[in-house]
């Protein structure tokens, strides 16, 4: 599989274990450990596991190319998930080599119902709506790191154990930058907390240009736009697909019912 990462050696094809990456940010981050009764389904059908995974690092690259569209003028979201999407495609064709490696045939999987489970509750009005679905992608991408350490840990295939040790990095990266995005579209409060100051909160962007460029309603609001907040809903919501019961195997789905 041709690739410039340094993961893979083109002669060999073989995976190199990179050095041990701290993800306890990430177990912080989250509201709940994936569970043991998922790791036990998921090693007991591998195959289901990787398709899903190239679905998911597709799907993945194609969330960070719809913002890019839909958000043109915010230049740091613009280089960010360009960055975002090379990787994730770059995974996407590894995951596709190792299952061919594996003499796994493609095969349609219909998706879990992890992302829209959170995309629900994703609010109508700008900025907040484009506030949630960077921090819904932030607990996707810190979802996929836990599960990757977790299974590396677990899982009797030192050739995935390593590939997904590797994933780590990028993965938690992913992770950061999301959130730094949501927060850069965080109204920043007045330094001065005088009763009689009439100043009033700005936002890291230009709402009005905001507006044009999405031609959607706006709603500047402080409270209305606070990412903690967001953050903390969203991790009630995101623990609970996760530990709840669940029909299906997917690398983001719950417990196998």
């Amino acid at each position: 599989m041709p690739t410039n990462d340094s993961l893979i050696n083109d002669s060999s094809n073989t995976v190199h274990a990179p050095a041990k990456t701290d993800i306890s940010h990430i177990h912080q981050f989250l509201g709940a450990a994936t569970p043991q009764a998922w790791l036990d389904a998921a090693l007991q059908d591998i195959p289901t596991l990787l398709q899903d995974h190239a679905n998911c690092e597709k799907k993945a690259a194609g969330t960070a190319m719809n913002l890019i569209f839909r958000y043109e003028f915010h230049q740091d979201l613009q280089l960010k998930l360009a960055q975002l999407i090379r990787e994730e495609m770059l995974h996407y064709e590894q995951v596709v080599g190792i299952m061919q490696e594996r003499g796994q045939a493609w095969r349609h999987l219909p998706a879990s119902r992890y992302a829209k489970g959170m995309l629900k509750h994703k609010r109508t009005f700008e900025p907040a709506a484009m506030i949630d679905v960077l921090i819904i992608g932030a607990f996707i991408e810190a979802r996929s790191c836990e599960r990757f350490a977790a299974l590396s840990e677990v899982i009797d295939d030192e050739r995935l154990a390593k590939y997904y040790r590797y994933l780590l990095k990028s993965e938690s990266r992913h992770y950061e930058d999301y959130i730094a995005l949501a927060r850069s579209l965080e109204p920043k409060l007045p330094k001065s907390d005088s009763a009689d100051s009439d100043a009033t909160a700005t936002a890291a962007i230009d709402f009005d240009q905001f507006q044009q460029a999405t031609n959607g309603s706006i709603n500047s609001d402080a409270q209305t736009l606070d990412v903690d907040q967001r953050i903390a809903f969203f991790r009630e919501v995101e623990a609970e697909l996760i530990t709840s019961p669940d029909s299906e195997l997917r690398f983001h789905s719950g417990v196998p019912a």
